[in-house]
């Protein structure tokens, strides 16, 4: 973003101090008074125990172009300031408004589980015929979003956003700072339960989505699900004019579905109905993932990319880190990291992907604790380890609290001795280190909370523990 301090004043509501900094340059924001550049504009939030304001004065002195200052707020420092009522709702009309000077379309996606996967696939199929501007990590919150849009380029045609939520109302603001041309919800899960109590309030809170689509947008979602069809009809009368509708999903009944999928390798491979001719490479497993990126294609499809050129650009997509990501240890073992989140929903489905991988001596899975799933969180757990069992996974770890709930439902179907339960992670890296062979395929899954990436990371990069002569 390069605007002049007058220019950024006007564009959110705020008021400049001194107009002598009139034609000051801006380029780009910053909320780290660590990271200070010089002309950036610096952002003072406020934090549990911290006042961003404290820090106004030596941001400027370390070369900030100019600061906001929250109005009436005592002990301003001299210098180029613009005054604003609160300096969150500042930075957001900021970045709503670049984004409308910018002209960019945006694309919005939220849903349960598979939001980031599916943010990289539609830059896969579209940074080829246009230039793309997405969510870096899970930037994705009130803060987040208009920091994505404030970091974008100027000539950005597409913007591709990632929403997310923990309650009611919190996608409407987002969609309120950036309304979507096309809006895409992947899935209903059961994140999140603690503060929302049912899955149907978890389906009206990602349709908020869908009211904030602009007029005579689209709205992707995934058809397979019962309740976002039903909470579409009881929000009816909020959803924009002329708002399409397209679905996705695995069953036929869905505007596009596979009609052909395999996996090969570390691949999946597939086709659908509407590109019956196209055969996709998709370098992550699951078919959940294959889901994902028929919403991408749809996308993709809607703004009239070639189906050649999308097939190209899922082919060599970049995904963000830890969600199915393959890594090869030290000792040659195969290790599937998905410790970026964990719900009972996504849960099951990278348990599917472990239980389908052919080749290997025995498929491993690590749990951890699922977090934010209210009242109901030791059966959701117990369920989990119920249908690892059932899928034929060789072998369960559990690792927490909760988590043990899943060792006890694994158990009703497995032997003592293919169930281990830890509450000390050290000991569980230890006994994976000492019982894991370098044919075996491990997934490790779990909430971000857990920092189960840890495991693998030692997995990695220690040597396993070999008997003599394996």
């Amino acid at each position: 973003m390069q605007r002049t301090l007058s220019q950024i004043a006007a564009m959110c509501g705020g008021t400049l101090r001194d107009a002598t900094f009139s034609d000051q340059k801006i380029s780009g924001v910053q909320i780290d008074s660590r990271k200070i550049a010089p002309d950036v504009l610096f952002v003072p939030l406020g934090g549990a125990n911290v006042d961003g304001h404290t820090f106004v004065e030596g941001s400027l002195a370390a070369g900030a172009a100019g600061s906001f200052w929250q109005r009436g707020k005592e002990g301003a420092p001299t210098g180029a300031l613009i005054e604003v009522d609160d300096v969150l709702e500042a930075l957001q009309k900021l970045s709503s408004a670049y984004l409308i000077e910018s002209g960019a379309k945006v694309i919005g996606i939220t849903g349960s589980n598979g939001k980031t996967t599916t943010k990289d696939m539609v830059f896969a199929l579209l940074h080829e015929t246009f230039r793309v501007h997405k969510t870096q990590g899970n930037f994705n919150n009130h803060l987040g979003l208009p920091l994505t849009l404030l970091s974008m380029a100027e000539d950005t045609e597409i913007v591709v956003l990632e929403m997310g939520m923990s309650d009611l109302g919190e996608i409407a603001l987002l969609a309120q700072i950036a309304p979507p041309d096309i809006s895409i919800i992947t899935n209903i899960g059961e994140s999140h339960l603690l503060n929302l109590g049912t899955r149907e309030n978890i389906a009206r809170a990602k349709l908020e989505i869908a009211s904030g689509t602009k007029p005579g947008g689209l709205l992707i979602y995934n058809g397979d699900e019962p309740l976002l069809p039903l909470v579409l009809q009881e929000i009816d009368s909020s959803l924009p004019e002329g708002l399409r509708k397209f679905t996705f999903g695995l069953e036929n009944t869905n505007d596009d579905y596979p009609i052909a999928m395999m996996r090969r390798g570390s691949d999946m491979m597939f086709s659908s109905q509407l590109e019956d001719e196209t055969l996709f490479s998709l370098p992550v497993l699951g078919s959940h993932n294959v889901t994902n990126a028929l919403a991408a294609i749809a996308a993709a499809r809607t703004l009239g990319v070639d189906p050649e050129v999308m097939k190209k650009g899922l082919a060599h997509m970049q995904l963000t880190g830890m969600r199915i990501e393959r890594v090869v240890g030290v000792s040659g073992i195969t290790i599937l990291n998905d410790a970026y989140n964990s719900s009972p929903t996504s849960a099951r489905a990278a348990i599917d992907v472990l239980a389908g991988l052919d080749g290997y001596s025995s498929r491993v899975l690590v749990l951890g604790d699922m977090l934010e799933l209210g009242e109901q969180e030791l059966q959701y757990h117990f369920e989990v380890g119920q249908y690892a069992a059932e899928a034929g996974i060789t072998t369960v770890y559990a690792y927490g609290t909760l988590s043990a709930q899943s060792a006890k439902g694994a158990r009703e179907k497995m032997s003592n001795g293919h169930v281990h339960a830890f509450v000390d992670k050290s000991e569980m890296i230890d006994h994976l280190r000492r019982n894991l062979k370098p044919d075996d395929a491990v997934l490790v899954k779990a909430s971000r909370g857990m920092k189960l990436e840890e495991v693998v990371y030692a997995l990695r990069d220690e040597p396993l523990v070999l008997e003599k002569g394996v």
